[in-house]
């Protein structure tokens, strides 16, 4: 008797990479990348081409209050808790076509193999695409997983606004209003497993010539708002010394926090955003409002690096006053060894190279990790470059991390105990 063929060998990398360039056309910009921001029209659009997607297949779609989407393939023990893969559909002002989607529609591909090989595992099996990932519309991101794993409160994320003064409760209602027939589940499902396949979003694999990175961790990153407030005068009339110049403040403030992220390092600090008011050529600056993004593998020093901004802040505002607000604090942290191993087995089973390797970016998997056995699979993108219309993963990279999540998934769903692997 012929030996029963794994689930990859029913994944298709056509349909996978077709799926790809039909959901980018959702918020499609003229250079070939993505603006699809979260919560917004075009998401809705893109989320209602996957519940379609699945629908055809006979998946059952969910949702929340946070609007994350779930599609679920019953097992043969419905009572079970699913084994759940995917990622986030929302993108960056300027995205590509593959951070975030890849995961949703590699998982919709394991889907497509479970219902076509004919066989159904013992538990279900669930895709999500979790809600504003990014945070470029509403910061901080991972709304949807934070929410889902009881991070943070309800009514706290609903408050926030977007630029506009649209707040995430508002956006998510006239998401769920736009959904067309999506039932309402409660937040903290239990879960038996979660994997998250994603690009790399940095260029180790592809150095390496490996297709498939085994995720080990996420290093840690504190996220920080800064107000800088000082007066507006005349620049051709107010005397230095008598001046509250909120740029000056806040150059003297960046320019310290650099140093002090020079060691180790591979410490990065970022400061992406910077607003000035009232930004005129001939005032002096009334007020500056800044981002900074700290990370780090090792949690002592992203700890020991806030103290000194926070510091700084204090130190160099001068005649200014500054206000300094931490959105967010995610320790580094380990995934579950466990779920690593049924990764490196299910790639090493179909003779896929594969090594280890770490995220320096945050992904929803982080959240997951506290609540269930958790893990993530890498696979390469040209250049590491993304967040970025030229972002660019090749059809048979995106295809052999299906085939691996497939095989992966399908073992942890077959499982009768707690094990992962």
């Amino acid at each position: 008797m012929a030996a029963a063929k794994p689930l990859s060998a029913f994944v298709d990398g056509e349909r996978l990479w077709a799926r790809h360039m039909a959901l980018a056309a959702f918020g499609a910009r003229p250079d070939g990348g993505v603006d699809r921001p979260a919560l917004s029209g075009e998401e809705a659009k893109a989320r209602a081409q996957i519940v379609a997607w699945g629908r055809a297949i006979g998946l059952q779609p969910f949702t929340d209050q946070a609007a994350n989407l779930f599609l679920r393939l019953e097992g043969r023990e419905p009572g079970l808790p699913p084994v759940v893969a995917g990622s986030h559909i929302d993108s960056q002002p300027t995205g590509g076509r593959f951070d975030g989607v890849f995961g949703v529609l590699a998982a919709l591909e394991m889907a497509e193999a479970i219902v076509a090989c004919g066989k159904r595992p013992l538990h279900p099996v669930e895709i999500v695409a979790w809600t504003n990932e990014e945070g470029s519309r509403f910061a901080p991101g991972m709304t949807g997983s934070d929410l889902f794993t009881g991070g943070k409160e309800l009514a706290e994320v609903l408050a926030i606004r977007d630029a506009d003064g649209v707040s995430i409760g508002d956006a998510v209602a006239a998401v769920l209003a736009s959904d067309d027939d999506v039932p309402l589940r409660p937040f903290g499902l239990p879960i038996h497993a979660y994997i998250e396949p994603h690009i790399e979003q940095a260029s180790v694999l592809e150095r390496a010539k490996v297709p498939i990175g085994i995720v080990t961790g996420i290093q840690g990153t504190r996220r920080y708002r800064v107000r800088v407030t000082g007066e507006a005068a005349h620049a051709g009339t107010a005397l230095r010394k008598d001046r509250r110049d909120a740029v000056m403040a806040t150059a003297r403030m960046i320019c310290a926090m650099d140093d002090a992220a020079l060691e180790p390092a591979d410490t990065l600090l970022t400061v992406g955003m910077l607003q000035v008011t009232p930004n005129a050529p001939s005032i002096v600056p009334a007020e500056a409002y800044f981002s900074v993004d700290l990370r780090h593998l090792n949690n002592a020093v992203v700890d020991r690096v806030d103290g000194e901004i926070r510091r700084i802040v204090d130190d160099l505002k001068g005649p200014c006053s500054v206000e300094l607000r931490q959105i967010q604090h995610s320790p580094s942290l380990d995934f579950s060894p466990d779920i690593r191993r049924t990764i490196t087995k299910a790639a090493a089973a179909l003779g896929v190279p594969a090594m280890e390797v770490y995220s320096a970016a945050g992904h929803d998997a982080r959240q997951l990790h506290y609540v269930c056995p958790a893990g993530m699979i890498f696979v390469p993108c040209r250049g590491g470059i993304s967040h970025n219309p030229d972002e660019w993963a090749e059809p048979e990279h995106l295809t052999s991390g299906a085939r691996v999540l497939a095989d992966a998934v399908w073992t942890l769903a077959s499982q009768e105990d707690g094990s992962s692997g």
